[in-house]
């Protein structure tokens, strides 16, 4: 199987506010050639944690067959709802947390699982904004998309996310 590793970072101008999402994709061909595809999008109002979800899903979304991915973020609420099996534990309470409170962003985690599923993925944090520099581009196409013109709206989005 490709071995890609997704790097990806979201932005929010408030919280909520207008966000973005940023995710560079790298992986090499068959002669070792590095190959790299960057993607990013803005919304109008929307949350970071929304950001840094949709993020890794598009990357996941973008593979066309399924692949050993490294997902590299500085999101630990995404890196710690797999490595330390938070999503396990909200599937085995119906999409409750550890409080019985309904999961925030569960439209997304949905989507992420779905997204996840055909590839053999592992999940790493990297501290944010420490000189990291796909974790830095992702910030930039992140924060360039939430300050830009063409925002999207976040349908899934609610106040209480």
């Amino acid at each position: 199987m490709q071995h890609v590793t997704i790097y990806s970072d979201g932005s929010a101008r408030g919280n909520p506010g207008p966000g973005g999402y940023g995710a560079v994709l790298q992986f090499r061909d068959a002669v070792g050639e590095l190959h790299e595809k960057e993607l990013s999008q803005g919304y109008g109002r929307t949350t970071n944690n929304r950001m840094e979800l949709l993020g890794v899903i598009v990357a996941l979304e973008a593979l066309k067959r399924p692949c050993v991915v490294d997902v590299v973020t500085d999101s630990q609420y995404v890196v710690k709802a797999f490595n330390d099996h938070w999503v396990d534990g909200w599937l085995k309470r119906g999409w409750k947390n550890s409080q019985k409170k309904p999961v925030k962003n569960r439209d997304l985690w949905e989507r992420l699982l779905a997204a996840k599923e055909p590839h053999d993925v592992t999940f790493h944090w990297v501290k944010g904004h420490a000189g990291h520099p796909e974790n830095e581009r992702c910030d930039e196409l992140a924060t360039t998309a939430a300050d830009g013109n063409v925002l999207l709206k976040d349908v899934g989005f609610t106040e209480a996310d």
